[in-house]
């Protein structure tokens, strides 16, 4: 299948058109038209290549919302005319341990990732969502449940599964108090789904200039970190909090907010946090944790989750050409919203 994206050629290039060709459909393939697709901040880290070196030309793009286009002779989930999703994970070896538990993003032998892995029996290098179409392992796409606006549920597949997913993890109830550093792309979902579970949820920010949009989101407010004594007064206030900052950063401020068995996540950051102060830990009996998106049952689920409780990230929807200067955007700091591209603006771009 001959296709058109936008990719990278290099950490330091800007991201151009791109035509390249999907695979033939295998017998359990979905092949799928792109309507929108989702800028998350590892986009931007894996074609700088903060995260090592990349297999470019690299096609980015892992929130996927279209249309099925055709199916293998073996597909049964899915028919041409369906909308569904595609989020950060295309193939795993769904047969150990992890994979039959569904969490495919823990499996054993590596999942394969949407855009920069090698295709599990080709070898080819998956290129992800910024593009026309994409080819993917029926195991592997996802519903969107009846009514959802797709204009709007793209960043569902990595910024709602990535916080949900802890969310879920660790218990978050009615009543529980969570507190969510940071309020970009990831910190304003892990609010609002947390609000919907019943949770009492504070922002913690560096200031408190977002204070009206995060009350606006559903948050009592914002505690700033750079406030000594209001973080002093804030000790033991939290059972969990949701780290999203996307940098490296020093994470000991944090931990005394926790309250005994509470439990900080870290799901922005990928690297080095800084050395880590043992003292609040083991006086509180406090843990310091990460998480990884969620496994497709679960992106199944935070998708449903969305629908029943009409939840849907703050987007930001711009053409297919704007993308170098969404990327600038991004690297300027924290956007308490998402950038979505509009995928038939590749027709004209």
């Amino acid at each position: 299948m001959k296709t058109v994206g936008y990719a990278a050629h290099s950490s330091e290039a800007n991201m151009v058109p791109y035509h390249f060709e999907r695979r033939e459909l295998r017998s359990s393939d979905v092949a799928i038209e792109i309507l929108y697709s989702g800028v998350c901040h590892s986009d931007l880290h894996t074609v700088n290549g903060d995260w090592g070196p990349q297999p470019y030309p690299l096609v980015p793009g892992h929130e996927i919302v279209g249309v099925v286009q055709s199916v293998g002779a073996d597909v049964t989930q899915y028919k041409v005319g369906d909308q569904v999703a595609v989020g950060c994970m295309v193939d795993s070896c769904q047969e150990c341990d992890q994979c039959h538990n569904h969490e495919e993003q823990y499996c054993r032998e590596g999942m394969t990732g949407t855009y920069g892995f090698p295709d599990r029996i080709s070898g080819e290098t998956t290129q992800g969502g910024y593009s026309k179409h994409i080819v993917v392992r029926e195991e592997f796409v996802l519903r969107i449940p009846e009514g959802m606006d797709l204009s709007k549920s793209a960043p569902i597949l990595c910024a709602g599964i990535t916080t949900y997913s802890p969310l879920r993890t660790w218990g978050v109830k009615e009543g529980s108090r969570v507190g969510v550093i940071g309020l970009g792309g990831l910190g304003h979902m892990a609010v609002k789904l947390a609000v919907a579970m019943g949770a009492d949820v504070t922002v913690i920010s560096r200031s408190t200039k977002k204070e009206t949009e995060a009350k606006a989101l559903g948050a009592k407010g914002i505690l700033a970190s750079t406030d000594e004594e209001a973080m002093t007064a804030a000790a033991n206030a939290f059972d969990l909090i949701i780290d999203t900052v996307p940098t490296a950063h020093d994470i000991n401020a944090y931990t005394p907010l926790l309250d005994v068995d509470g439990s900080l996540v870290i799901v922005g950051q990928v690297g080095p946090t800084g050395e880590l102060n043992s003292m609040p830990m083991i006086f509180g009996r406090r843990r310091v944790a990460g998480s990884l998106i969620g496994g497709i049952a679960e992106t199944q689920e935070v998708l449903d989750f969305c629908a029943k409780h009409n939840i849907y990230p703050e987007c930001e929807m711009i053409q297919m050409d704007q993308i170098n200067e969404a990327f600038k955007r991004l690297e300027q700091g924290e956007m308490a919203h998402r950038f979505v591209i509009d995928m038939s603006s590749l027709d004209v771009a």
